[in-house]
């Protein structure tokens, strides 16, 4: 028997960032997502490995969609109890091993009977452990859905070759594109994964090129044209595109580098020390000078000699005044303390403040930039996208090894080290002239306080929190008024659950009063659409076929029209309502075929 084909995971975000499924009212026919329904009431479990928040959410999700679930947490994990009021057995264990995972459900037999659990979820946050405990699973059951969060977004890409078929979720990218819409306020744009690839729709003067194709023209918005042959107007069309362009902001803000490092070790303890040096050998000089009788020169250097310790030459002063001796000597010893403190005080500057820290600094005043609080995996990623919009953006971490430093330096954005809700951080990274601020580290209160001290600092900022508790997040809205919050976990929920039912997902793109729907869609077994040529499909202005992939193949993003259909094939779409429901309905195996 032929193993079923599951696919990646398709997550799409709609213009607040969170996925999206068919749209209320929408009415088109049941499609094939239905089948996950089924698969959901069949009896058999989903089996949930975790211990985080992300742990939680999923579980809720999973537990409301009407799936059993099994859930195997560490007992330490402060979400253990209340994972078990939601409904689902928990199994608690440390270590997840091959007995452990047979007993949660994992129990494919040789005969070809199918294990108690359909699916398993695993969402620890170390992928080798993720990918261990999928390696093992895989083994005792070969058919099993395997739903797999992974971090390390190469790591991600080699895992399908490892496991088969699989689906990745991976969070930060699933979750930064919402926080850089928040803060660069981009309506307009809608983010998405299609056909294997990460793409955006758009306005076609703010997608970059090549436009993988024209979604509609809105020459007239009120009656736009949907999937035209061509526009005459194509600055005014929404396209659907692979990145967008730079916004070439004024590159307001810029790394201290060596300058400002080298700034801050002088700092004002040295610049009085060597001000008083100074005055010591302008003074010296004078007096070997005048009472000495020696040229100017060589008066400078005997007396700069005498005031950094280097020495002095006592044929100079054998015939000197008893007095002139004294002065020498008193000038020489006030040198050697001036020396010591000018020692101690430049290596109080390298290694107590760090090296490293002065050369993340940010120079000059940064203006209309972007701070984002927390550099995770999450604002790694967010530092990213910014950066490919062409947005200047300061980082502020209070941990140096942070994935999100690293991301800055390779990238040449200016990092301030310290703390998120400390006021001074703050200033050093100019949240009183910036335009928004993300603050997106692993705690709610640190990002509160952080909201909190940026609304004092600038009032017209605009503030997005990463909150994870739903309950704090709407009072700290509706009370406190300090901008938008948004949860990662909550993001990736319902991908997961979605994976994890096998529905199929799609997104809603308005235009004018219309909106057209991207979607995938596979060719069963007995369609109508097996057989039929890839340009048959296509209707004007009402459906498009976008990419087509082979069951075993990769994604084919310019495919032939006349290349016949065959069963397993899957097609990334673009339609209308009623275009996709025909679509559907000839791409479903039909009943006397699915019947015999």
């Amino acid at each position: 028997m032929r193993r079923p084909r599951w696919g990646k995971s398709v997550t799409f975000f709609g213009n607040s960032g969170e996925s999206t499924e068919s749209p209320p009212g929408s009415d088109e026919p049941p499609s094939s997502g239905q089948d996950g329904a089924r698969d959901a009431l069949d009896g058999r479990r989903v089996v949930v490995c975790g211990s985080d928040r992300t742990m939680l959410r999923v579980v809720t999700e999973l537990v409301s969609s009407g799936e059993r679930v099994t859930a195997i947490v560490n007992p330490a994990s402060r979400h253990y109890d209340r994972i078990g009021e939601l409904g689902a057995t928990v199994m608690g264990a440390r270590v997840i091993s091959e007995g452990l995972l047979r007993r949660a459900g994992v129990d494919a037999d040789d005969d070809g009977t199918p294990s108690t659990a359909r699916a398993l979820v695993l969402l620890d946050t170390d992928d080798v452990h993720n990918v261990h405990t999928a390696l093992t699973a895989r083994d005792m059951d070969p058919e099993l859905r395997i739903v797999v969060q992974m971090v390390n977004p190469r790591l991600s890409k080699q895992l399908n070759d490892l496991l088969g078929d699989c689906v990745v979720i991976n969070g930060p990218s699933l979750a930064a594109p919402a926080f850089v819409s928040d803060a660069l306020e981009d309506d307009e744009l809608t983010w998405m994964e299609l056909g294997g690839q990460r793409l955006v729709v758009g306005p076609a003067d703010l997608i970059r090129e090549p436009h993988r194709t024209v979604l509609a023209d809105t020459t007239s918005s009120a009656t736009p044209q949907l999937l035209p042959a061509s526009s005459a107007d194509p600055d005014g069309d929404i396209v659907l595109g692979t990145g967008v362009r730079p916004i070439w902001r004024s590159r307001d803000v810029r790394p201290a580098g060596w300058f400002m490092a080298l700034r801050d070790i002088l700092d004002s303890r040295v610049r009085k020390i060597a001000a008083v040096m100074a005055f010591l050998v302008a003074g010296g000089t004078a007096v070997i000078h005048f009472f000495g009788g020696i040229e100017w020169w060589r008066s400078v250097y005997l007396a700069a000699g005498a005031v950094t310790s280097a020495g002095i030459e006592d044929d100079a002063f054998s015939e000197a005044d008893p007095w002139v001796k004294v002065a020498a000597v008193a000038v020489q010893l006030t040198g050697i303390v001036l020396m010591a403190l000018l020692t101690a005080v430049v290596v109080d500057s390298l290694i107590g403040a760090r090296l490293s820290r002065i050369i993340g600094g940010v120079r000059g005043r940064p203006r209309n930039h972007v701070v984002v609080c927390g550099l995770g995996t999450v604002g790694a990623r967010v530092l990213e996208i910014l950066t490919e919009r062409g947005v200047a953006v300061v980082g502020v971490d209070q941990d140096e090894d942070a994935p999100g430093v690293l991301v800055a330096h390779r990238l040449r954005i200016p990092v301030v080290i310290g703390d998120s809700s400390n006021e001074e951080t703050l200033r050093s990274a100019g949240v009183q002239r910036c335009q928004s601020v993300l603050a997106i580290t692993d705690g709610d209160i640190t990002n509160l306080e952080s909201a909190m001290v940026v609304r004092d600092l600038n009032p017209d900022a605009r503030i997005t929190m990463r909150m994870f508790d739903h309950d704090l997040a709407q009072r700290v809205e509706r009370r406190l008024g300090l901008g938008h919050s948004r949860s990662v976990s909550m993001l990736v929920a319902p991908a997961v659950a979605a994976a994890v039912a096998n529905r199929r997902k799609q997104v809603t793109i308005p235009a004018g009063r219309r909106v057209l729907l991207l979607t995938e869609v596979n060719v069963e077994s007995g369609s109508v659409a097996g057989g039929l040529r890839l340009g048959e499909l296509d209707e004007a202005g009402g459906l498009r076929v976008l990419a087509r992939q082979d069951f075993d193949g990769p994604w084919d993003w310019d495919p032939e029209p006349d290349r016949v259909l065959r069963p397993g094939d899957r097609l990334a779409v673009a339609g209308t309502r009623s275009g996709l429901a025909r679509l559907l309905m000839a791409t479903r195996a039909q009943r006397g075929s699915a019947a015999s």
